[in-house]
């Protein structure tokens, strides 16, 4: 399952709401919504790293003004979380049975078995 976008900043476990972007020529650090495509030369923020970031001496920063918000679920993460409940879902593998086990009476005949029932064949 593909994990939510997290904060570029070393050992910071936080989900990234924004997205850091330098300017060069303009010696500008640019701190808005978090991108909709993680991209080269970006940084993804947690907010508070996103609000207390500042810039080298004589770069300006222009910061997004309001409320960072978590990007909504894509379609992806949906699928993604629908495949991880089927998964939980399947029933475990079961062991083969042992031929030489004799807690089950009368076992010189064939007998089927279907999930948790068992076909017993009819007496002779």
């Amino acid at each position: 399952m593909r994990s939510p976008r997290r904060c570029s900043r070393n050992g910071c476990p936080r989900q990234a709401v924004a997205t850091l972007t330098y300017v060069y020529n303009e010696s500008t650090a640019v701190v808005g919504p978090l991108a909709a495509f993680a991209e080269p030369h970006t940084y993804d923020l947690c907010e508070p790293h996103a609000r207390s970031l500042t810039a080298p001496r004589g770069w300006d920063v222009v910061r997004h003004e309001g409320e960072f918000e978590p990007p909504p679920p894509t379609t992806d993460d949906l699928v993604a979380l629908a495949e991880a409940v089927r998964e939980a879902a399947r029933p475990a593998p079961r062991p083969p049975e042992d031929p030489h086990d004799r807690s089950h009476p009368d076992q010189s005949h064939s007998t089927g078995r279907r999930g948790h029932l068992r076909v017993i064949p009819p007496n002779h």
